[in-house]
Order: structure tokens, then C-alpha cells, then sequence
């Protein structure tokens, strides 16, 4: 099992006055699956997103990712779970202005202290990989929004993570772009890759072959999509 988590809640304090944003969520999901995760603004689905690609940690419950426990990490521990586990790909790209494509995507290799040359290659086989080895050299603003996307895309495959976690990642591009990433998602899915999307666009989760309905801080369905078809 790829991720597990029980009883996962997520509770803040504003004032004298509790918010549940997260109550009690248990889920599991196998290593090559392919998830969305939907529900309105404000259901919890942005906060269940950042338990699972371990940018916040849970108020109580377990979350286990890879056979390791992460809900009592430390800050340093989460980060370096995020940069071998999990690539996660933003709506708004988060590539650096300056930088060409190549350099945006050796980012986390250049974190984690991959030697110079082995970096170079695995950052030009990730843009391969995602149709833009003729894109190298350049910068965000040479490049479209969807090909912005694609650099986004590598980066989070650059590191083979066991896990690509995308959070509205067409929503700022057109329709017919938009169709495309997903296409480039479905590719990398029939790939081995585990993704997990994250949407609130019932067009973008039908995609998937998995959606997790989160309403109130809760599954309050888990669909099965490939079966359904």
C-alpha cells in the first residue's frame, strides 16, 4: 500500500472557535493507482492535499506513505520526504522566471545533492519525456502555459517520486491545453506512475480512475470510475 491513512483529522483554532477541516478521514491507495480527489471549495480536499504530499501534518490519526509514518515527522523530515517521494505539480507552474526549462526541472536534484552531471541527464530526459527536448533553453516567458505546464510536469518526474500529486493543474489554461496535460497525465499513469489529482472540475476528475468525494471534511463517496465506464 501505497498510502494509508486513519482517522486523519485536521483541526485549527481562529479565536475562541474551532474549525474542523479534516474529520476522520480513512483512506487507502495502491502504488500505479490514479485518484482524484473532488469537492467543493472549502470541503477539505486542499488540506487532505497537503497531509498526503506532507506539507502540514494532521492534529491526530495516522497518515503512512511508503510503509513509513509521517504524521510525528519533523520539519526537516517532511521536506525530505517531499523531495524523494512525491512530485507535485501547481496550477500556477511555480518555475523560476529566469531559469531555463532545463534548470527549473534539476531543481529538486539540485537539493538533494545529485552530482552535477547525473543531474543534466535526468533533467533532459524528463523534458523528453514530456515532448519538450527542443524547449531547454528556454525561459517561462518563451513558452506557452501549457508548455510551462509540461516543465512543471518534468520537474515533478525528474526524481522517479512514488507519488505525482497535482493540484488544479488546468486551471489556468485554456480548454484545449487543458486536454492535452490530462492526456500527458494519462501517459505517464499507463507509465507505472501513481497520480493523485486534485480538482474541483468533475470534467478533469473523470479522468481518473478513482474519485474521492470529500464534502464537510469527510469521503462522503468513493467512486469507481474504470469500473463504472
Amino acid at each position: 500500500m501505497l498510502i494509508q491513512t486513519r482517522e486523519l483529522w485536521k483541526t485549527y483554532t481562529m479565536g475562541t472557535e474551532k474549525v474542523h477541516a479534516l474529520r476522520g478521514v480513512t483512506i487507502d491507495i495502491t502504488k500505479g493507482e490514479y485518484v482524484a480527489i473532488m469537492g467543493p471549495s472549502g470541503s477539505g480536499k486542499s488540506t487532505l492535499m497537503n497531509m498526503i504530499g506532507c506539507l502540514d501534518t494532521p492534529s491526530s490519526g495516522s497518515y503512512t506513505l511508503n510503509d513509513r509514518s509521517v504524521a510525528n515527522m519533523n520539519d526537516d523530515e517532511l521536506a525530505m520526504i517531499r523531495n524523494r517521494e512525491i512530485g507535485f505539480v501547481f496550477q500556477t507552474f511555480n518555475l523560476l522566471p529566469r531559469a531555463t526549462a532545463l534548470h527549473n526541472v534539476e531543481l529538486p536534484l539540485i537539493y538533494n545533492g545529485t552530482p552535477s552531471e547525473t543531474r543534466l541527464d535526468m533533467a533532459k530526459r524528463a523534458l523528453e519525456m514530456v515532448d519538450l527536448g527542443d524547449r531547454m533553453g528556454h525561459r517561462p516567458n518563451q513558452l506557452s502555459g501549457g508548455q510551462r505546464q509540461r516543465v512543471a510536469v518534468a520537474r515533478a518526474l525528474v526524481n522517479n517520486p512514488s507519488l505525482i500529486l497535482a493540484d488544479e493543474p488546468t486551471g489556468n489554461l485554456d480548454s484545449k491545453t487543458g486536454v492535452e496535460i490530462m492526456g500527458l497525465f494519462d501517459r505517464l499513469h499507463k507509465a507505472g506512475n501513481t497520480i493523485i489529482l486534485v480538482t474541483h472540475e468533475h470534467d478533469v476528475a473523470k479522468y481518473a480512475d478513482r474519485i474521492l468525494h470529500i464534502h464537510d471534511g469527510q469521503v462522503s463517496r468513493d467512486e469507481d470510475v474504470r469500473n463504472a465506464a
